[in-house]
């Protein structure tokens, strides 16, 4: 299994090169099939230590498909390219965020 260099790790599947688009949908279906609200935040602080998460937009309260989804991470990561990217689900039962997940690295390399 190839993993990054040691870095800062942020969240669930951080320590794994970065992600394609498709593997984005993947994880968001999953997101939306356990019925979580998804969101887009991203982080521009250059001091990895410090995890002040900005929301991109409004959470995609009416999102019935990882593709809405991903044109969100899209359009946020073409603003935002020198920023930490992750997508967030939040249960709208337990009213709090269950999960969350890099999307975008600032400099890495995507396939």
């Amino acid at each position: 299994m190839k993993t990054l260099p040691k870095e800062k790790r942020y969240e669930t599947l951080s320590y794994l090169p970065p992600m394609t688009d498709q593997q984005i949908v993947k994880q968001v279906q999953y997101l939306l099939d356990q019925g979580f609200i998804p969101g887009v935040e991203f982080e521009e602080s250059p001091n990895p230590d410090t995890h002040f998460w900005t929301m991109w937009k409004l959470p995609l309260f009416g999102a019935n498909s990882a593709q809405e989804v991903l044109n969100e991470v899209r359009e946020c990561r073409s603003e935002y390219s020198n920023s930490y990217i992750r997508v967030i689900g939040f249960d709208n039962i337990k009213q709090c965020q269950t999960m969350s997940f890099i999307v975008h690295k600032p400099n890495s390399n995507r396939y």
